[in-house]
């Protein structure tokens, strides 16, 4: 009999938590939830989860230092972040310090679980193709270490951001669309009506790191209609 995936929601509003424990429950899932940040930081570092649902606002320690906290202990742990925050600075935050996704409050229930299986499927499934993409003379990634260097500067990735970068390296030939990110990066069945724009943030994001001058990207460029590539020369 195939094990049940656990997961730990933590979230201090009872009737979203329970909501949702029931939701995973019926979904197959093995649950646990905290109601409290240091709780639910302790069961996250000393449990085993396949994934972790984080509220942003807890009561004694926010979401983000509980993410960032994870990541120090373990940079692999598939993290979602819930907020009802839905500024750009607050969500690039959270998937700066290595969260796979963020859904924002109020959120479509079944979109949820679809989101937390995407999730799963590919964190079950990602393995490195490779040990080294290097950018021109410029930029070298070690994508086993999720690090790399910029001409002298150091370079930290998340996992999730290391994930793009591979599959933009593997079809470095062609312009990657949005869809196909969602679909091939995040798991995301393919048509999908997904609301995020956690691919935009993304690119960003690795564009501020990659790149001398993210604006004039010289390596992640973007194809106007067709999406993103990523040039190696």
């Amino acid at each position: 009999m195939n094990q049940k995936p656990r997961i730990l929601i933590v979230e201090d509003e009872e009737a979203i938590r329970v909501g949702l424990v029931d939701v995973f429950v019926y979904h197959g899932f093995a649950v646990d939830s905290a109601a409290e940040g240091p709780a639910g930081l302790q069961k996250a570092l000393t449990g085993t989860f396949d994934m972790i649902l984080l509220d942003v606002m807890l009561p004694g320690m926010n979401g983000f230092d509980i993410c960032n906290r994870i990541r120090e202990q373990d940079k692999d742990q598939p993290i979602i972040m819930l907020t009802a925050k839905t500024s750009d600075e607050d969500i690039v935050h959270g998937l700066t310090l290595g969260a796979d996704d963020y859904v924002a409050k109020p959120f479509s229930v079944a979109q949820l679980v679809l989101r937390v299986q995407a999730v799963l499927r590919r964190s079950r499934n990602s393995e490195a193709s490779q040990d080294y993409i290097r950018l021109g003379d410029v930029v070298e990634i070690d994508i086993r270490n999720l690090s790399g260097k910029r001409s002298d500067e150091p370079l930290s990735f998340t996992r999730r951001e290391m994930e793009i970068i591979e599959y933009l390296h593997r079809h470095r030939e062609r312009p990657v669309s949005r869809e196909e990110l969602l679909n091939k990066v995040w798991g995301y069945a393919k048509n999908a009506d997904i609301e995020t724009r956690t691919v935009d943030i993304h690119i960003a994001k690795l564009r501020r790191k990659i790149e001398t001058d993210s604006a004039e990207p010289r390596f992640l460029t973007t194809v106007r209609g067709a999406g993103y590539r990523l040039l190696v020369d």
